[in-house]
């Protein structure tokens, strides 16, 4: 526990120093990407925050470059305006690569041979250059900076662009990200947590606890464990229903309603019950199983006073607003049943 909170420490000191040095690894990736062969087909893909000649990103996508059908990888970073950045020590300029696919028979392309161009500006996502760009991209894929994390999805809206992003669990509560979320205009993706192993990190990061390891290349890596994929690319995965086994009546001691909104306290999706048909609270992490077609977002983390949601006084962590949708739907139909054959049936609540 110690070891986990020293490192979203660290997450939150990279956040306010706006240093955001923290590299996928290829195995986080492969596990991820491969939920989404689908989508790639004959698409551009860009990933705006990886120098080719060290992305994990760049490396996944040119590999598999024909294997998903690609029709352009393009790829940018930010200039090295610092010595001690992780990145090239010859990166003086930031660089694009746009790739088209293997001419020349070799497995894994060399970066350094494919065509590597100087930006003019510094490679900022928010530039001309990189918008220029990003309007000529499909899909975008990558590992933004976690301190510009709402901005980057912003930009992403407005240009209306497919991604999969990486980013930490908070950003779910952060109002932006969660009103896309409620509108069905975003999702998480299959892994979270612990199913991210971890990031690398230059030298210059401190590594501590059981969290943290070196692996056979060298890289330090860190795992914080409390990372998630954001995407508006669809998956079978989230329209799945949860399976549901507990029961809130005979059982309503241990479902304890909010001091200020009409809704049940619920600590883990597990114990969501099967037959309760009002609004209930659920954990954050309740979005990483959420089917929209089952349950309805309702709000996140306010009562009707506008004030955190409160047990007896007390505030749990942030709980999200939801009901079930197919509570909702047997009731209508109950009703119409009901109403055509003139016989009683049991109400839900």
């Amino acid at each position: 526990m110690i070891a986990e909170k020293t490192l979203n420490r660290t997450l939150h000191i990279a956040k306010s120093s706006k240093k955001d040095e923290f590299y996928t690894q290829l195995s986080d990736i492969e596990s991820e990407l491969k939920h989404y062969n689908e989508h790639f087909k004959n698409k551009v893909v860009f990933c705006n925050c990886d120098d080719p000649r060290i992305s994990n990103f760049f490396h996944y996508f040119s590999h598999n470059f024909e294997n998903l059908g690609l029709r352009k990888l393009i790829t940018t970073c930010y200039k090295n305006q610092e010595k001690d950045l992780f990145i090239h020590a010859e990166a003086e300029n930031a660089v694009f690569l746009e790739y088209t696919g293997d001419k020349n028979g070799n497995k894994i392309p060399d970066a350094d041979e494919i065509g590597i161009k100087p930006l003019n500006g510094d490679g900022d996502f928010r530039s001309k250059e990189s918008i220029d760009l990003l309007k000529q991209a499909d899909i975008v894929v990558t590992n933004p900076p976690f301190s510009l994390f709402r901005e980057y999805v912003e930009q992403l809206v407005k240009y209306e662009k497919k991604f999969l992003i990486i980013g930490n669990i908070n950003a779910i509560t952060y109002k932006e990200i969660f009103k896309l979320i409620k509108e069905n205009k975003a999702w998480l993706g299959i892994n979270l947590g612990r199913g991210i192993s971890g990031f690398i990190v230059p030298d210059h990061y401190e590594l501590y606890g059981t969290e943290t390891s070196i692996d056979s290349l060298g890289n330090r890596i860190i795992s914080p464990n409390n990372c998630l994929w954001l995407t508006n690319l669809d998956t079978s995965k989230r329209h799945e229903d949860i399976i549901l086994t507990k029961t809130y009546y005979g059982n309503e001691i241990e479902y304890p309603k909010y001091d200020n909104y009409d809704a049940i306290n619920i600590n883990k999706t597990q114990d969501i019950p099967k037959d309760y048909n009002g609004v209930m609270g659920v954990p954050i992490t309740f979005l990483h199983k959420y089917n929209p077609e089952q349950f309805e977002l309702i709000k996140f983390r306010k009562g009707n006073d506008d004030k955190d949601l409160s047990i007896n006084g007390k505030c749990p962590y942030f709980r999200i607003l939801i009901k079930n949708k197919r509570l909702q739907e047997h009731k209508v139909i109950d009703w119409k049943i009901n109403r055509n054959l003139n016989i009683s049936i049991p109400n839900y609540k």
